[in-house]
């Protein structure tokens, strides 16, 4: 089983690779091997031959994924379980034809879990980066908010998950958590 891990960066090999992709394979790689791909790069067709995929999240000012959303429609049709961080939660919202809403973040922030998940529970300080947010929906619950903003998602129907907040920074654990709940560990 190989976790892959969808580079949404601006470009392949950015500087911004360091800061938004590394750090999540710090936290996988000891539960699982990992694959890298960068989002202009990925087929359809590779989706399934990885057990889970995390979409990484980008620099504050790097919207160029939000331009190409052609290139995550899988997102709409996988069963796999789907982790997006930051950019990544903002790119699975717009795929399903969810708005987006200004909520600059930049520092650590206090976030209050509101609906039961395996990923993380009670309130939690983490490392917010983000110009934009999720608005509410009828297709996915609201899983954990700040005070200014939503933080994290849940599908209601699949195993597909999204956070504002950036876990490979000061909360690994629900990188693994993720992991491990989709391996029944």
């Amino acid at each position: 089983m190989t976790v892959l891990v969808v580079d949404l960066n601006w470009r392949k090999d950015s500087l911004a690779y360091t800061e938004f992709v590394s750090p999540i394979l710090a936290a996988v790689k000891p539960l699982e091997p990992c694959a890298v791909r960068h989002y202009l790069e990925l087929q359809h067709s590779e989706i399934d031959g990885y057990s889970h995929i995390i979409l990484s999240g980008t620099p504050l000012k790097d919207f160029e994924f939000l331009k190409r959303l052609d290139r995550f429609q899988w997102i709409k049709t996988s069963q796999k379980p789907i982790l997006g961080i930051c950019a990544g939660m903002q790119t699975i919202a717009k795929v399903y034809g969810e708005n987006l809403r200004a909520c600059q973040q930049v520092g650590m922030t206090e976030i209050a879990t509101t609906k039961e998940n395996p990923l993380f529970s009670g309130t939690f300080q983490a490392y917010s980066l983000h110009s934009y947010t999720v608005l509410p929906s009828p297709t996915f619950d609201v899983i954990a908010e700040s005070k200014e903003c939503i933080q994290a998602i849940k599908h209601k129907q699949k195993p597909l998950y999204g956070v504002l907040f950036h876990p490979e920074v000061r909360n690994p654990d629900i990188l693994k958590r993720f992991v491990e709940s989709s391996l029944g560990i």
